[in-house]
Formats: C-alpha cells, sequence, structure tokens
C-alpha cells in the first residue's frame, strides 16, 4: 500500500505579528542566543571572521581550565614569568620578569585585568612559546566547531591572523558557562589586586543588567569596541556577543540594550503536556485502527510576546503506520514553527501498543483491496 506523507495543523494562528528578528544594531556583527533553549534571538554577520581583540582571551582561558580539569595543573601551581611576558604592553596585571605566579592569580588577572602579560605567561608555560600556544589554539578551536578561529598569539594582540567570529564567540562562552563551572564564577570578580594595584572589572553589563555574570571585552583600533556578555534572570541564560562600536558608552549601551530586550520580549511558553496525546495516526493491518501519538516531555519554546498568538505546531508521520506498533516507539515528529525564529522539530511517541491484526482481518483488508483494484480496473 502507498505510503504518504502528510501532516496535521494544530494552530494558534489568530493575529499576524512582526518578526521577532525585526531589532536592529548598531554593532558590526553580533548574536544573542538564549542559552537555555538554545534559540537564536539576534543575528548580523555572526559568521564574518573579525578581529576578537581581547575577547580571544576567552579561548587562551578555555586552554588553561582544560588543563586544571584534566589534572595537568591545579590552581595553585606557580608558572614563571619571562621578560616577555613583563615587558608586554597594553592592558596588564603588572607582573615582574622571574617572579612565580598561581595559575589562580593569573586566572583572575586575565578577566579582571585583562593581562596581555599574565596570558603570555600562561601560554609559555603551558606550550612552552606563545607560537606554539597560538597553533595549538586554532588546532583546538577547529576541534570546537569555531569555523572561523585562527589565532596568531594569546591576547588578542592585533595580527591579520588574529580572527574569530560572533557564532564562534557565543559557542566559546557557552562551553566556558557550561563545561567549567567551577571557574566560571571568576568571571563575575569586580575587582582584583596584584602588584598593590586594584584594577576594575572592565565589562561594564556587570553594573548594568540584573544577572549578569561574565564574560569579557575587547578594543583595539581595528575591531572598535566589543563584548561577549551572559546573564541569568529567572530559568533563562542568555549571552550576547556584540563588536566594531565606536566608543566604551556605545558598546555599554548596546550590550544593555540586547540583554534587556532579550529578557523583555520573549517568554518560555508552555505548548504540549509530557504523556497527554495530541493526535491520533491510522494504522494498516493493526487491531487497533489508529494509535495515539504523545511527547514524553513536556514541550514549550521561547516565543515573542508579539508573536504568542501565531504559534504553528504540525504532526507529521507516515500514514498509514505499519502494525505491529511497540509503545513507546518513536513514529512521527511534532515542528513548532515561530515568526522569525529557526522552525524546531521534537519527537513523538506512540502512547499505546497496537498488535498486528488477526488472520480474519488481514484477509478481509486484502479482499477490499483486491476489490478496489477490479473495480478501477473496469471502470469507464
Amino acid at each position: 500500500m502507498a505510503v504518504n506523507r502528510f501532516g496535521i495543523v494544530l494552530a494558534m494562528m489568530l493575529m499576524a505579528a512582526q518578526s521577532a528578528a525585526a531589532l536592529e544594531t548598531i554593532a558590526r556583527a553580533a548574536l544573542v542566543l538564549d542559552q537555555t533553549t538554545g534559540t537564536i534571538l539576534l543575528s548580523k554577520n555572526e559568521k564574518m571572521a573579525v578581529p576578537p581583540a581581547s575577547m580571544s582571551k576567552l579561548m587562551t582561558l578555555n586552554m588553561l581550565f582544560e588543563a586544571l580539569q584534566d589534572g595537568r595543573i591545579s590552581l595553585d601551581t606557580e608558572f614563571s614569568v619571562s621578560a616577555k611576558a613583563s615587558k608586554k604592553g597594553g592592558s596588564k596585571m603588572f607582573l615582574r620578569e622571574g617572579e612565580r605566579v598561581s595559575v589562580e592569580n593569573l586566572i583572575k588577572g586575565i578577566i579582571v585585568h585583562s593581562g596581555n602579560d599574565a596570558c603570555i605567561v600562561v601560554a609559555e608555560n603551558l606550550a612552552g612559546s606563545e607560537d606554539d600556544f597560538a597553533r595549538i589554539m586554532t588546532t583546538r578551536a577547529k576541534k570546537l566547531g569555531m569555523e572561523s578561529s585562527t589565532f596568531a598569539n594569546a591576547t588578542g594582540w592585533p595580527d591579520p591572523y588574529q580572527r574569530m567570529s560572533a557564532a564562534d564567540l557565543v559557542l566559546l562562552a557557552n562551553r566556558l558557562i557550561t563545561q567549567f563551572p567551577e571557574y566560571y564564577g571568576y568571571f563575575h570578580e569586580k575587582s582584583f589586586t596584584w602588584a598593590k594595584i586594584t584594577q576594575n572589572n572592565r565589562n561594564p553589563l556587570l553594573n548594568l543588567v540584573n544577572g549578569t555574570d561574565g564574560l569579557k571585552t575587547g578594543h583595539t583600533e581595528e575591531a572598535g569596541y566589543g563584548l561577549v556578555g551572559s546573564a541569568v534572570q529567572g530559568d533563562r541564560r542568555v549571552i550576547v556577543m556584540i563588536t566594531g562600536l565606536e566608543s566604551a558608552g556605545a558598546r555599554a549601551r548596546e550590550g544593555e540594550r540586547l540583554l534587556n530586550w532579550a529578557f523583555r520580549q520573549f517568554s518560555q511558553t508552555p505548548l504540549i503536556k509530557a504523556q497527554k496525546k495530541i493526535a491520533d495516526a491510522p494504522i494498516w493491518l493493526g487491531q487497533s485502527d489508529s494509535v495515539g501519538l504523545i511527547a514524553k516531555d513536556d514541550i514549550s519554546a521561547l516565543v515573542p510576546y508579539a508573536e504568542k498568538d501565531d504559534v504553528k505546531l504540525q504532526v507529521t508521520y507516515n500514514s498509514p503506520l505499519q502494525a505491529p506498533i511497540i509503545q513507546g516507539a518513536e513514529i512521527g515528529k511534532l515542528r513548532v514553527e515561530i515568526n522569525g525564529l529557526a522552525t524546531k522539530t521534537y519527537p513523538l511517541f506512540a502512547e499505546t501498543a497496537v498488535e498486528a491484526a488477526g488472520f480474519t482481518k488481514r484477509l478481509r483488508a486484502s479482499v477490499d483491496v483486491l476489490s478496489d483494484l477490479l473495480n478501477n480496473a473496469t471502470a469507464p
């Protein structure tokens, strides 16, 4: 018997509304991610390779956190400071040649002070040289799925080969948050004192948006002003990346605006209850003529307030399904379509088992099919 693909539309389509992604940004490149649901809320040139400036220090920290997690070093491990590190310009921790500094203090120096000297110390002590460390970072970035990332140094110092994309930086931020919770708390520290010099964290969002707990700013003449930030409000976490702003003030205002927009214009909306039948699918040659389709878990979606009355749910399956059907077997899909956001698909499962029909029912079905064929053959 032929199998046809079709869908049943279960809809709330009461009114049209503007696209959720209609918000504009003055950033050269940007990406706003609802990390909790994996929903991209805004993107602009998100795959374009751009100079990341000090935001690339997040990759240096990733390499350091991996070494900590693997047990190759500990927070108490002391790294030696080279002449190259101590003489490096730009933002710095003010390390002195020949001194030994604990890994924990270097982490704080990189995050809070954006210390170029601290980054070089990490690179040299983990890989032998900054050049070798940059090559290792580039290889590691590709394995992590950071397709546009290449590194010439550990600091973000201007170089034609030092490039990352908004998508890469958000992926990296998400990794630091989820894979290294024991170290992520350092991003929230607002000041750090070293060599009797106290410096404040350069992330303006820590003081502007409730729940902000990271991550890193960056600035060079070529890159402009940028940041990767993240905040938690309620049960949602949002990650934002912007770059190419003209001033520190513009960076702070745009980062604050995008984070507040993400939290205030979207809500997590329940759509389907777990174990509740949402459709019936016909069964061919089964003891029952149909089987219910259910979701094993509650299904919800991040919905823009402007789109709350225009969420489309579509159930699809191969029709009719062939008996026997095992209870709990995946037999269909639920598509969730929301204007301005990517379509998401969830599996649907058989509510009950359906055994194959007995001999009499199969014989009757065969006779019916044969009769239909004969009628069609003799029809004028």
